[in-house]
């Protein structure tokens, strides 16, 4: 029997609202018609040829061994940092006070540079260097700044972050630790955003800002691949997602339907929930009052620096995910993060970020208001590690003088 590849089932892009489609062998961005969010479609068909519950299992671990369905063609052009496949954690004891027996921590902090930046960061990398592109440009309120600048080193790609001035310290020296060019810009997240725009289209640079090219979802999509899978081929009941630019929470469900469509489970899906920070919840405020788009968030402010996102490009698929599976979204205050910080700590041993923590301060909520259940299996999506905001860690934290000899 001929040997068949392990190769991309790539097919080409869809709108993800005019349904357009596109060529994926060319560099592409938005929609040109409608300037909407481009989504990648697989031959799924040609997939299962090479893809199986089985043959998985044998692959070395890690994003990559997915090849089938992540974009990039050519194996020489994967750029790796040994992302993905990060752990998924009971947290009984986290759960406990809830009578909660089957809660989750998909700990994402374990990837390179931190956080689930890492997942996405290297498809979209690899995927524009197998389409020619040398230099790239990213707004970011960190981690996938952080990531843009590891992944560029490693593939020798000149790369740009442009960063509010108040982002945390450790992200600033990663990047420059990494070899990007940085700017500190007065402002937020979409300010940086306008600037990269100007200056990518005047200097030749390619823009891989949240869902404003179409690989970086696909990076993501593997957290729902993973949780399938570490599920035995089942998907939870409840998925928490700290929603900032939304790029997780649309791979995941992603992931789920082309799932489906190879096999690997059935038709049912877990409810996603949204959560946001009270000081920037844009996703929140237009679920509660039924709008299918976001109208930007003023004056934003929070300590979780990757849910200061006062738009989203992606507002609307956000919504769509969040309906469709019969989910909700809401918020919570930066006090409430920063004692789920503590309790995710001490008692799962997890220094969860911020934005990671604020999916506890949620499920405590939710569990009260018995929108979620005891008896149901709940994953609490921890994106990133704590250990990168030292200054909201010191102030909040304190530790005890030390004692003479």
């Amino acid at each position: 029997m001929r040997a068949v590849a392990e190769t991309s089932a790539l097919s080409h892009l869809e709108c993800s609202a005019c349904q357009k489609r596109w060529d994926a062998n060319a560099l592409q961005t938005l929609c040109r018609s409608c300037n909407k969010v481009l989504l990648a479609r697989y031959n799924l068909a040609l997939a299962k040829e090479t893809l199986t519950k089985e043959s998985l299992a044998q692959r070395p671990r890690g994003m990559w061994r997915w090849r089938e369905l992540l974009p990039v063609r050519e194996e020489q052009h994967i750029v790796t940092l040994g992302e993905g496949d990060t752990p998924l954690l009971p947290a009984p004891r986290l759960g406990s006070p809830f009578g909660c027996k089957r809660l989750f921590i998909k700990d994402e902090g374990l990837n390179p540079t931190g956080s689930f930046k890492a997942r996405g960061i290297s498809a979209a990398v690899s995927r524009a260097i197998e389409l020619g592109v040398r230099e790239m440009a990213i707004p970011t309120a960190g981690n996938a700044g952080s990531a843009l600048a590891a992944y560029g080193a490693r593939a020798g790609l000149t790369t740009h972050l442009f960063m509010p001035e108040d982002t945390p310290e450790l992200n600033k020296k990663e990047g420059a630790i990494y070899g990007a060019q940085i700017t500190l810009v007065r402002g937020l997240i979409n300010d940086c955003g306008a600037l990269v725009r100007d200056r990518a289209q005047k200097r030749g640079w390619f823009d891989v800002s949240t869902l404003k090219e179409p690989y970086r979802a696909e990076g993501k999509k593997t957290m729902g691949l993973e949780l399938a899978e570490q599920f035995g081929w089942d998907v939870p009941d409840v998925i928490i997602y700290p929603t900032g630019g939304g790029t997780g929470i649309i791979g995941i469900w992603k992931a789920f339907e082309e799932l489906e469509e190879l096999g690997f489970i059935g038709p049912r899906r877990p409810r996603m929930i949204s959560v946001q920070a009270a000081g920037c919840a844009p996703i929140v405020r237009a679920f509660l009052h039924g709008l299918d788009h976001a109208p930007p968030w003023q004056n934003a402010w929070t300590l979780a620096s990757g849910l200061r996102v006062p738009g989203a490009v992606a507002d609307y698929l956000i919504l769509s995910v969040i309906r469709k599976s019969a989910g909700t979204a809401l918020t919570v205050t930066d006090d409430e993060i920063l004692e789920a910080m503590r309790e995710i700590g001490a008692r799962e041993g997890v220094f969860a970020a911020p934005e990671g923590a604020a999916t506890w301060a949620a499920a405590k909520r939710l569990l009260m208001d018995k929108v979620i259940h005891r008896d149901e299996r709940i994953v609490l999506m921890n994106t990133g590690t704590g250990l990168k905001y030292p200054e909201q860690v010191t102030a909040s934290f304190p530790v005890e003088d030390p004692i003479g000899a």
